[in-house]
């Protein structure tokens, strides 16, 4: 910032008058104060003079952070998304200290994306509220009627709606999250934690959360770069699990790690009677990033200046008991249910016994310059303790996307396999789809379509083709 100017408080913002032209007390510069209304104008607060730009008085120094300003501001309201003092910061007019001094928490805020939070005035309290819609239109072309029905089909996807923020302390953070469509299920209670931060490399979690297993199920069903996740990762992932978990950013996220002990039973779930009640489910998950922070969010809607790689890697292990012909003591574990490869699998083991289950999963991703590129293998096994039997599942998928109009139009690619048992044949299944994303703000508000090839042995070797186009609002 040059010498002479700091962030003077609204408050504290004097009124000039110079030839009939008052400057109202909105402004935020001193030694150059700066009305956030027309007229643009601005006075060195320093002197009580305000100088005219149409005179040789005001200096070169002056006339020229004085444009910079204004075409800063003219940028704000063009562009919407940046606020004047995010601009100033960027150009070097305002300090980091000076832009956290004006930009301090207000009561009530609304960031798109995030949501509308209340903040206490000691700010030892915090609340957002926000929500995610997705409407869906699906049309399934089937190879072979008998196996598989052909759709025509609208839906809500998705309705989720969320309340988070923190209280007495920032390190002390919440999250509750419900999705509408499951409503009446017990699959309507997403998220419900809290969260305590030691520091960055050392937090506490305890509720029900992801268990940490799968690149792609660790990221938000909404920053997809397709219309929904892949078929492996939703035959593999766990799911939400109630327990604690530790977990923390080592080296502002060159690593990070997570590690869970879980009830078992899966989504708002216990171990029921007859179930295998002394039983726990752990999972761990460690990723390296050697060029910075990767998240999971797919695309590379920031066109990154520089490449980003991120390398992970991750084990989960339960034990459930078979308490029926085809039925465990749960299928509220995703790979348990009737589409997870266990579930699949279920007439394996004999009724009644118990079945160790321990799965395994790698893997990358990659972006640079509006490229981005990601994959994941993931394996399991499961064995009967009384029967002795073993069921071994593998699947993998692998994507890559390049963003033809930077951060807007996006195009992308996949291929997805899984194996449901390596022992058996006949009951591959294989999907190549090719999507096409138009960002009006990122993931926040995106329209998405996508075309799938779905290959299915287990349906005599169909070919079936489904559409599908997807609206998506953050809010």
């Amino acid at each position: 910032m040059a010498p002479g100017l700091r962030v003077l408080p609204e408050t504290a913002a004097p009124s000039f008058e110079k030839e009939n032209h008052l400057i109202p007390q909105a402004g935020i510069l001193r030694g150059f104060f700066l009305c956030k209304e027309p007229p643009f104008l601005f006075a060195d607060c320093s002197t009580g003079y305000i100088p005219d730009f149409n005179t040789k008085e005001t200096d070169v120094k002056k006339s020229v952070l004085a444009v910079t300003a204004l075409v800063a501001t003219f940028t704000v309201q063009s562009a919407g998304a940046k606020t004047l003092e995010d601009v100033l910061k960027e150009k070097g007019v305002i300090s980091e200290a000076d832009y956290k001094e004006v930009t301090k928490v207000k009561p009530i805020d609304y960031k798109p994306g995030k949501g509308f939070s209340l903040t206490s005035t000691d700010e030892k309290f915090k609340l957002t509220l926000g929500g995610r819609l997705q409407a869906r239109y699906t049309l399934t072309d089937t190879d072979n009627s008998a196996k598989t029905t052909p759709s025509n089909k609208f839906e809500v996807r998705r309705m989720k709606f969320w309340m988070n923020g923190y209280a007495y302390t920032k390190d002390l953070t919440y999250l509750l999250q419900v999705d509408f469509v499951n409503g009446g299920s017990s699959k309507l209670l997403e998220h419900a934690y809290l969260n305590y931060r030691l520091i960055d490399e050392v937090q506490l979690l305890a509720g029900q959360t992801k268990v940490p297993f799968g690149r792609q199920w660790l990221n938000s069903s909404g920053s997809q770069q397709f219309v929904d996740r892949s078929t492996a990762s939703d035959t593999f992932r766990p799911g939400y699990d109630i327990g604690g978990k530790l977990h923390g950013d080592i080296a502002k996220g060159l690593a990070t790690y997570e590690f869970g002990v879980y009830g078992g039973a899966g989504q708002s779930t216990t171990r029921a009677t007859g179930g295998d009640v002394s039983a726990n489910a752990i999972a761990a998950r460690v990723t390296v990033n050697p060029f910075g922070k990767l998240g999971t969010s797919e695309g590379d809607l920031d066109n990154s200046k520089k490449p980003l790689l991120s390398l992970g890697a991750n084990y989960y292990g339960n034990t459930l008991k078979k308490t029926g012909a085809t039925a465990l003591e749960t299928n509220n574990i995703t790979l348990a249910g009737t589409s997870g490869w266990l579930g699949k699998g279920i007439s394996t083991f004999s009724s009644g016994e118990k079945i160790d289950i321990n799965t395994w999963g790698v893997d990358a991703a990659f972006k640079w310059h509006g490229f981005s590129a990601q994959g994941e293998y993931l394996s399991g096994q499961a064995d009967g303790k009384t029967s002795n039997k073993m069921l071994r599942a593998e699947g993998f998928y692998a994507q890559a996307g390049y963003c033809i109009i930077p951060k807007t139009l996006e195009t992308a690619i996949r291929y997805s396999y899984v194996d449901p048992n390596r022992d058996s044949v006949n009951d591959l299944k294989t999907d190549v789809q090719g999507a096409i994303s138009y960002y009006f703000d990122k993931h926040n508000l995106k329209l998405q379509g996508d075309v799938t090839d779905t290959h299915d042995q287990s349906k005599g070797g169909a070919d079936d083709m489904i559409y599908r186009l997807q609206a998506q609002v953050i809010f």
